[in-house]
């Protein structure tokens, strides 16, 4: 009986052992993008859309996206109601929001990433947007974090 339950186990044991997925790495690989790379007019419009955002902050009032600026998700998730919830929080901390600075441009195999230095009122603030540019020219995320000084660093190390 003994000898049975432990084949039992070591089949159990042998059956359940994990495999090994080989992901494509590459998709996942970010690189920076030099100036002369970088498309004008996606930049611009990167910047009004991160701008008119956080200007929300200031003013109460949003201006909704429409389908050609961004896409159907980011539309359904930029709520008037998550804005002015992140903007009290964010008006509390940091104060009022000044301006975008262009930190960089970056690119993954799908997207095109413009990372900002969202500039506020109160020297604590030390916040970055991220806006990323699909293949279609459309905004598919809009992602707001602490600043990471570390950032090009590891890009590097990829």
């Amino acid at each position: 009986m003994k000898k049975a339950g432990l084949i039992i186990c070591l089949l159990l044991l042998i059956g359940c052992k994990s495999k090994n997925i080989s992901r494509d790495t590459e998709d996942l690989k970010i690189k920076k993008v030099s100036a002369a790379e970088v498309n004008a007019n996606q930049q611009r419009k990167a910047y009004e859309l991160g701008k008119r955002v956080l200007e929300t902050c200031n003013t109460s009032k949003f201006k909704p996206f429409n389908e050609t600026e961004v896409t159907s998700s980011v539309m359904e998730n930029t709520t008037e109601e998550r804005l002015t919830k992140t903007c009290q929080r964010f008006r509390q901390y940091y104060g009022s929001f000044i301006d975008l600075k262009l930190d960089g441009v970056y690119k993954t195999k799908q997207e095109v990433i413009y990372r900002y230095h969202a500039l506020y009122t109160k020297k604590v603030a030390n916040k970055e947007l991220r806006i990323f540019v699909n293949e279609n020219n459309l905004i598919s995320a809009i992602k707001s974090m602490d600043w990471d000084e570390k950032f090009d660093a590891k890009l590097t190390e990829q």
